[in-house]
């Protein structure tokens, strides 16, 4: 049996509708729309009436704020409407309220669905109840529900069909490669799949669409950085400033004994640290082979006694997926963010947004085609990075927005954090054969499939529509687990290496753990059944983490996962030979040699050419004018009223 409920909230209390209503009138110039009501409406299966009718005032709602109704009240002359996440879509709200109902009842987790119905007062056209669809139905998160009674929650999962392989693909010509490139939607470029193809023609088979798909994953931008691993070739500058710092920057590698690696944009942002290091200037650099964040030693006073610990900051960009899906994308830049860190033992503990839109008062109707408006990117990505910072307890220091046109195009979203943690917290040492690896907290969804090289790729009219799976969506609660099993050096000092599930999934985060892996995808855990071994492998559902331990503390460990509410599960075990294998269902759908996976694809090659800089241009209207006039010239200026 499925319960429902109706919650809105009391007068006075029902701020978002008020603002929705505002932001209709303002931004759609819907004059007709009198009047918004908004209904969370809740759908449970799996428990008794009785348990259910105890649930309305506790977790469903709030007396002193809500109103609560088993069917929706007289609403004559509204039109009336639903939105519901797509399915594979995390639902907070509903995992919440399935938590929250267990912690009552002490039984089993029941199913439970969440909907926002609204309600529109007014004398409507056809046209302005589509507009108001149009601007809170986001197609890459949510669709329009149906307003029936719902018999089961259940989702009819269809069982998944074998990987499949790709045949011929060792024949294929470089017309047919590029072809298949458009077919399957990959991030590669024709010298990639081609030096792809290469080595499974050495290995004497055609790959599966699962290797296909991690490799893509290995070699996008986004895990890689190919963009600034590019080999530049020729580089003229115009500009003298720009010109002296390049010279500087060559001397430098000629200093290192670097003249025969390559020139690229890596090699100049790291060239200061190599340099440093190298003169006996970078004397407290922590490093490793576990790269989690950049980390540094220091001495800290603890109550009057100076101890040993590590300092780690990071910053994430989450430009494509706040721009396809503006709420996800902030929050799980900020998770993503203090993931970094948290895999290497710390607390985080202060953070910085800083981030870039196109003007958001600019009229709705003038958003270009493919696009959200950028008042609703703006708004919804602030909401989202305050709603994931808000729960998992983060303060952030710093946040400033700047505002360009060209922002417009592609959107800047970037999240930066800090952690500490006891030096003696923190093995790094590399997992030996017959190691196990744990994947601990969250569980794997379709949420944030294609994440790495749907970023990778440049963005297209049709993108909003068709990338929902790839923007990932947040759990801070779980993450916040994560944060305290990290506190405890009893668990911490039994990890040999840790990595965050981001980018890839099981296939990055456990397949860089070490050079030889054997993954069992059969036991990863599921959020819903119907998952393929290529779903399992590189889904980025977050709030994961990939431990290497060795076989002789995994008990311990797991003990320790359990005191604080968390999954953990063994899911591989560290090889011998340097190849990462994944089994699904009985077949090895992944395996690939350690040397080719890590030659991240064709080398890429440029010719750059530096124009002369622009003189910065302070408006006329700040400098001309009466001091009040400049004086709100400046005041009003979108850069400086926001910051």
């Amino acid at each position: 049996m499925v319960s429902r409920i109706y919650v809105e909230k009391k007068p006075g209390f029902d701020v978002e509708a008020r603002q929705l209503l505002s932001e209709l009138h303002t931004i759609l110039g819907l004059d007709r729309l009198e009047g918004v009501r908004l209904f969370n409406r809740y759908d449970v299966e799996g428990i008794t009436e009785e348990l259910f009718r105890a649930c309305v005032p506790t977790v469903f709602s709030e007396p002193q704020s809500d109103w609560a109704y088993d069917i929706l009240p007289c609403l004559s002359g509204c039109e009336v409407f639903a939105v519901e996440f797509l399915p594979g879509q995390f639902d907070q709200r509903a995992a919440s309220a399935s938590e929250c109902i267990q912690l009552i009842s002490q039984g089993e987790r029941p199913e439970v669905r969440s909907a926002v119905v609204y309600a529109l007062q007014g004398d409507l056209t056809a046209e302005d109840v589509a507009a108001v669809k149009h601007y809170v139905i986001n197609p890459v998160e949510a669709r329009e529900a149906s307003l029936e009674e719902r018999e089961t929650l259940k989702m009819d999962m269809a069982d998944p069909q074998p990987v499949e392989v790709i045949e011929g693909f060792t024949e294929m010509d470089s017309q047919a490669l590029a072809a298949f490139i458009d077919a399957r939607g990959l991030a590669m470029d024709l010298a990639d799949i081609e030096f792809f193809q290469q080595y499974f023609q050495k290995e004497g088979r055609n790959p599966t669409i699962t290797e296909v798909k991690v490799v893509d994953t290995y070699w996008s931008d986004h895990c890689r950085h190919t963009t600034f691993g590019t080999q530049l070739d020729e580089v003229a500058i115009d500009d003298a400033a720009v010109q002296a710092a390049f010279d500087r920057y060559l001397e430098m590698r000629h200093e290192l004994g670097r003249d025969a690696k390559p020139v690229c944009l890596m090699d100049m942002g790291t060239i200061g640290a190599k340099w440093l290091k190298a003169n006996g200037i970078l004397k407290d650099l922590d490093e490793s082979e576990e790269i989690n964040a950049c980390t540094v030693k220091v001495k800290v006073d603890v109550d009057g006694e100076d101890q040993d610990w590590l300092f780690l900051f990071k910053n994430e960009t989450h430009n494509h997926p706040t721009e396809i899906e503006p709420f996800g994308g902030a929050a799980t830049c900020v998770g993503g963010a203090i993931r970094d860190p948290l895999s290497g033992r710390s607390y985080v503990y202060q953070a910085m947004r800083v981030t870039g839109a196109g003007d958001p008062t600019v009229p709705v109707e003038q958003t270009l085609a493919g696009k959200l408006p950028q008042r609703k990117i703006v708004t919804e990505a602030a909401a989202g990075y305050s709603s994931y910072g808000n729960q998992i307890g983060l303060a952030t220091g710093q946040v400033n927005e700047l505002y360009h046109p060209g922002y417009v195009a592609k959107r800047m979203e970037i999240g930066a954090v800090v952690g500490a943690a006891p030096a003696e917290n923190v093995r790094r040492e590399t997992p030996a054969p017959g190691d196990k690896i744990i994947l601990l907290g969250g569980r794997t969804g379709r949420d944030g499939i294609g994440g790495a090289t749907g970023s990778s790729k440049a963005q297209k009219v049709e993108s909003v529509e068709e990338c929902g799976a790839e923007v990932q969506k947040g759990n801070a609660p779980v993450e916040r687990k994560l944060q305290r099993l990290f506190r405890r050096g009893d668990a911490c000092r039994l990890i040999k290496r840790c990595n965050d599930f981001g980018a890839g999934g099981v296939s990055v985060a456990i397949g860089e753990l070490c050079d030889g892996i054997s993954v069992n995808l059969d036991v990863v855990p599921k959020k819903y059944e119907g998952l393929d071994g290529t779903e399992l492998a590189i889904a980025e559902s977050q709030e994961r983490m990939a431990v290497a331990l060795a076989a002789e503390d995994v008990e311990e460990f797991l003990g320790y996962a359990r005191e604080e509410n968390l999954e953990a599960t063994v899911v591989a075990e560290v090889t011998e030979e340097p190849r990462m294998r994944m089994v699904w269902r009985g077949d090895a759908i992944v395996d690939l040699s350690r040397e080719f996976l890590a030659s991240n694809g064709a080398a890429k090659h440029q010719t750059v050419r530096v124009l002369s800089a622009e003189p910065y241009a302070v408006p006329a209207s700040w400098t001309e004018g009466t001091v009040e006039e400049r004086f709100r010239a400046v005041l009003t200026d979108l850069n400086v009223a926001s910051n």
